[in-house]
């Protein structure tokens, strides 16, 4: 497979996402589009697949000759010709739609025998709540007022899959809340958009603090410190021994020696990261080789 292909292909991949979403954008702002317009839209998608096709059966092919099975040849020329980014976002959205299923069925996301979770999702139900009432509204609205049959249909799927994806992505941070292990190990989540798992060994302490760090959901700087904000707020921050790996939501990496996330009960977090901590807040305490700095949760 030569390296022109591939790109043409990583190219062709982007210009049918863009195309799509144009189309959409533009039927959503109540531009009519001509029969011909869609049609072509159609076509560029149809050719896009195809090409994609043309491109991922060779590269699953030799994978499959030189032995690697069926799921992992698939996997690999994905992987090969479909962006990471794009890779990741389609991921995304598919691991939140499970969520949704496991939040009807009042069931977490592998939560282990003896690990302790903490929900982090307080601070933003009224928010969710909010995005779900005007997404709900805005289809409703655009579903009477669009005349166009076609357009109708289209706006209306858009708009109840959308809905549909803001109640995802909520359950998806109500079923895979932060978790505490039987051994002591911490993973850190935010819905299907970030997981960070920390071997015990590596946490030195941990505290309640709280803090208001600026930028979005996954912060990071220069210092080896990493944000996970929820409601634009972090409330427990962990030292850490070394520095741990981690991937943001869009696959790009980094490391990190600082911790500060977000739980609704952030001294229950605390109390489980050091085990059995003294039950004086204030009075500052050693267990193990881990030190256990309590604070009031307002940072003071």
């Amino acid at each position: 497979m030569s390296a022109a292909r591939l790109r043409v292909a990583r190219i062709a991949v982007w210009t049918g996402l863009l195309a799509e979403l144009a189309l959409v954008v533009g039927l959503v702002a109540g531009v009519r589009l001509s029969g011909a317009a869609l049609m072509a839209a159609e076509v560029l998608v149809m050719g896009v697949v195809a090409l994609e096709t043309s491109v991922l059966w060779p590269l699953y092919a030799a994978r499959r000759r030189k032995g690697a099975r069926r799921r992992a040849a698939a996997l690999s020329a994905v992987r090969t010709v479909v962006p990471v980014v794009v890779r990741r976002l389609l991921t995304h959205e598919f691991r939140a739609l499970h969520s949704l299923g496991l939040w009807v069925l009042r069931r977490h996301h592998r939560v282990p025998e003896g690990a302790q979770s903490f929900s982090y999702t307080e601070l933003q139900t009224g928010t969710m709540g909010a995005f779900f009432f005007a997404s709900v509204l805005e289809t409703v609205v655009l579903a009477l007022v669009t005349p166009w049959p076609l357009v109708h249909l289209v706006l209306l799927v858009v708009g109840v899959y959308g809905t549909v994806l803001i109640v995802a992505l909520h359950a998806a941070c109500v079923t895979r809340p932060h978790l505490v292990t039987a051994d002591g190990s911490l993973r850190l989540r935010y819905g299907a958009l970030f997981d960070l798992r920390v071997p015990a060994a590596l946490i030195d302490s941990a505290r309640v603090e709280r803090r208001y760090p600026g930028g979005g959901l996954v912060r990071a700087d220069e210092n080896g410190t990493l944000d996970l904000a929820v409601g634009s707020q972090t409330t427990v921050t962990v030292e850490l021994a070394g520095p741990v790996e981690y991937v943001r939501p869009l696959g790009r990496g980094g490391s990190a020696r600082t911790l500060r996330f977000h739980a609704d009960d952030p001294r229950a977090a605390v109390a489980a990261l050091v085990r059995n901590p003294t039950p004086t807040p204030l009075t500052p305490a050693l267990t193990g080789p881990r030190r256990w700095r309590g604070r009031d949760p307002g940072g003071r």
